[in-house]
């Protein structure tokens, strides 16, 4: 995902004078990160908090894209506030996923009217992905849990892991299959019919074009951010 990024922002003018892997971690330090505007963080769920937070303590806000630390967001953005920094954080920037998520939510506010219909969440991601189930799954069940009064939580389908008849669950099924950027579908399902929400990721450009729109917008912001900040639907 760096290096997509990366090719797509030089395409359109962005400079990226610093670049930090596993080889040149020691790098992420004030004397290199002055000559950063915005840092753009795609890494893993171990690392990712430390990243973040080094790049604020040094003034330079964030946009990460990296899922699977939900357990230690609300620290990272307490110690965003308290540096007075700018953190963006978002399950998923594509566009496309970004608009699923607003037609996700008014869709599970209709079907909260009508209980007959059972609800779940598949998401199909390539073999190197290490989360599971992704961000922008748990994000969907989230918003559904939110307008669906019976349900109480969502839990990874695991076999022979979860009652098949607890209605209060939500269930996701995680996928890892070759090389698939992503595909995350939300289906209502009853007895007479089914209403099917699909969003198929064709390339990682998608992505990349969210997370450089969310950078230009960080610079010389305060505050914690996120897709609805960018986009207002």
């Amino acid at each position: 995902m760096g290096h997509v990024i990366r090719n797509l922002g030089m395409q359109h003018g962005h400079t990226f004078p610093l670049v930090v892997d596993l080889d040149n971690v020691e790098e992420l330090n004030s004397s290199r990160l002055k000559i950063v505007d915005v840092a753009i963080e795609f890494t893993t769920p171990a690392s990712a908090p430390e990243n973040i937070m080094a790049c604020l303590n040094q003034g330079v806000p964030v946009v990460s894209g990296t899922t699977g630390w939900n357990d230690r967001f609300n620290e990272v953005e307490q110690h965003c506030r308290q540096m007075n920094g700018g953190l963006f954080h978002a399950s998923n920037f594509s566009i496309g996923v970004n608009i699923l998520f607003a037609m996700n939510q008014h869709l599970a506010r209709i079907m909260s009217r009508f209980p007959q219909y059972r609800v779940h969440i598949e998401e199909i991601h390539h073999i190197h992905k290490l989360d599971a189930p992704s961000g922008t799954a748990i994000a969907l069940a989230d918003q559904i849990i939110g307008e669906i009064e019976q349900l109480e939580e969502w839990a990874l389908n695991r076999p022979n892991q979860l009652e098949p008849d607890k209605t209060c669950v939500l269930k996701i099924d995680a996928v890892r299959e070759g090389e698939i950027t992503g595909r995350h579908t939300v289906q209502y399902d009853s007895a007479a019919d089914s209403i099917t929400l699909i969003h198929d990721a064709k390339s990682r450009e998608g992505f990349a074009a969210g997370v450089l729109m969310a950078a230009q917008f960080m610079v010389g912001k305060q505050g914690v951010f996120g897709m609805k900040d960018l986009f207002e639907f």
